[in-house]
């Protein structure tokens, strides 16, 4: 990754993003010029753009304008996707550099129906994860519990009618606010967090008083529901 947060590098090419929504955006002119090393990635992109339009995909839905940096220090315009649609993006241009992505997607979904069919491989392979990461099996455990107990609270939210994403949002941070003082998006800036999950940077007695707050509230709501 480069050091300026505003670029990620892929083939020795910069990659222009921005953070947006609570993710990362991607300009996609620069993904087009690293997969196909096209001088006229523009016209390319334009032309791609009418073919994903043909093959249904909704452009006004999943590509947004954003201003981000050009060469000459100004921000401009410039259509950027999420994670999400870039790799959608890269399935379309038939490129040998945008191959290994494709078997990588592959790879994905075909895990993803194996998982489902089984669930517990799917914690496995989250066990898997945490351990390539350097973290201990006991803060592992401690992790996977925590979701458990995560997976408890908001079953028991379902049940009372919680249903918009704002609400289980109010709720997590009142518990937050209860366990620790702040609320996840005040825990997550005193961490120097971004993106990333604010439970993956909590350590073992974090993880534990986070456990208790969520516990907690699931037991007294259970109780006044009897």
């Amino acid at each position: 990754m480069d050091k300026d947060k505003s670029l990620v590098v892929f083939q020795n090419k910069k990659i222009r993003r921005i953070w947006f929504n609570d993710e990362w955006w991607f300009s996609v002119v620069d993904i087009v010029e690293a997969l196909t090393e096209t001088g006229r990635a523009r016209k390319y992109w334009a032309d791609l753009k009418k073919r994903l339009i043909d093959e249904g995909f909704q452009l006004s839905e999943k590509i947004g304008q954003l201003k981000v940096l050009a060469a000459d220090g100004k921000a401009y315009a410039t259509d950027c996707v999420t994670t999400k649609n870039a790799f959608r993006v890269i399935q379309s241009i038939p490129s040998k550099k945008a191959e290994p992505f494709k078997q990588w997607l592959a790879d994905v979904g075909y895990d993803r129906v194996q998982e489902i069919a089984n669930p517990e491989l799917a914690q496995k392979r989250m066990k898997d994860i945490y351990r390539a990461k350097g973290y201990s099996e006991d803060w592992i455990e401690k992790r996977v519990r925590g979701i458990a107990v995560r997976d408890e609270l908001t079953d028991e939210w379902k049940k009372r009618g919680v249903s918009e994403e704002r609400e289980y949002a109010i709720l997590t941070a009142e518990i937050s606010k209860a366990t620790f003082g702040m609320t996840p998006s005040e825990y997550k800036e005193f961490k120097g967090l971004e993106k990333e999950n604010l439970r993956d940077h909590m350590n073992d007695l974090e993880l534990i008083f986070s456990m208790l707050g969520g516990a907690g509230c699931r037991e007294c709501q259970e109780r006044d529901r009897a």
